[in-house]
């Protein structure tokens, strides 16, 4: 088996951390393995020195490197700590932090967990660039950083080559978001699945859900989604959804927004986006064929649906992953 140069992730793990969140891209970026098997990342953990590093349970953990491993990272990764202190009080970087942040080399990914971007921010790194954070810290992130453009109201925000997600959980889909901007839906689904997480859920989500989850005893919109993506080849309209959970459109849209986050007509889009990635991935279907299996119809609409996805057209979509595969 030929051997694969893997891309370093290097976890900056500060005092009072969040455990949870040191674990994500382990987790995530660990489990990710082409289809030979291979594993596509190397993971490492460093401190501002070697040694014990204080968490906000009632243990330490303990990173065998200091901030030196950093000049040779591919992607830099910062969770969430709650001792940071000059950082999330004044907008400051620590001499001991300033001096780790040098070691990165220009060019490297740049990844922030909750409101590890503070870091990031008060590293410069930030400036003029869209970011988002946990939603209770947005308001003073942005008094803080008058020079960010704060989102409050999405899951991760991937700027190219500066990450930014929201609290805990949205971690996971920012490191599942990579993973499938690296190496394609299928690496990334796979990873979803051995983690026992939802394969995708789109940047743009809302963060949090406004209006209280409703009780287990009442309908949901769970069959509809089902129905709809067996259908996704199909013309799908909001009153068919509604009719699957015997409800009205008004009350089914209302639902629907409260339980995924997002209207069914963007979750029906997402979905045929995801179904157009992994044929363009996986088959060697036309393009027209592609676009009428996911659903959009014709390639014009397919070819404008990605290009406002994911940035590039379906051929250039393909051939990037095509030539990933084949790499090796």
């Amino acid at each position: 088996m030929t051997e694969v140069r893997r891309h370093r992730v290097v976890v900056l793990a500060l005092t009072g951390l969040l455990p949870f969140e040191l674990g994500i891209p382990h987790r995530i970026f660990g489990r990710a393995k082409d289809d030979e098997g291979r594993f596509l990342y190397e993971i490492l953990t460093c401190g501002l020195t070697a040694g014990p590093v204080r968490t906000d349970a009632d243990f330490a953990v303990t990173v065998e490197h200091g901030p030196e491993v950093l000049a040779t990272a591919d992607t830099v990764v910062i969770p969430a700590s709650y001792e940071i202190g000059p950082v999330y009080e004044e907008g400051r970087l620590t001499n001991e932090l300033a001096a780790a942040l040098a070691y990165i080399r220009p060019g490297t990914r740049l990844v922030s967990i909750c409101t590890g971007g503070y870091v990031l921010a008060a590293g410069g790194y930030l400036d003029g660039r869209p970011a988002t954070t946990h939603w209770m810290s947005a308001e003073h992130f942005q008094r803080l950083f008058p020079a960010v453009r704060v989102d409050a109201d999405v899951l991760f925000i991937d700027d190219g080559d500066v990450l930014t997600s929201a609290g805990v959980a949205a971690g996971v889909d920012l490191c599942l978001h990579i993973v499938r901007r690296d190496h394609g839906t299928a690496v990334a689904n796979e990873v979803a699945r051995r983690t026992v997480v939802p394969p995708h859920r789109d940047g743009g989500q809302a963060q949090f859900i406004h209006r209280p989850l409703p009780e287990p005893q009442m309908a949901t919109t769970t069959s509809a989604r089902a129905w709809a993506l067996a259908r996704l080849h199909e013309p799908i309209q909001l009153r068919d959804m509604a009719e699957q959970e015997a409800m009205s459109v008004r009350t089914f849209t209302r639902r629907f927004r409260e339980e995924v986050g997002v209207s069914p007509g963007q979750w029906i889009t997402q979905q045929r986006v995801e179904r157009a990635r992994h044929l363009l991935e996986s088959t060697d279907l036309s393009v027209d064929q592609v676009a009428r299996d996911a659903g959009f119809g014709t390639a014009q609409s397919m070819r404008q649906h990605l290009q406002s996805a994911l940035g590039v057209p379906p051929t250039v979509y393909r051939r990037t992953f095509r030539a990933a595969g084949g790499s090796g």
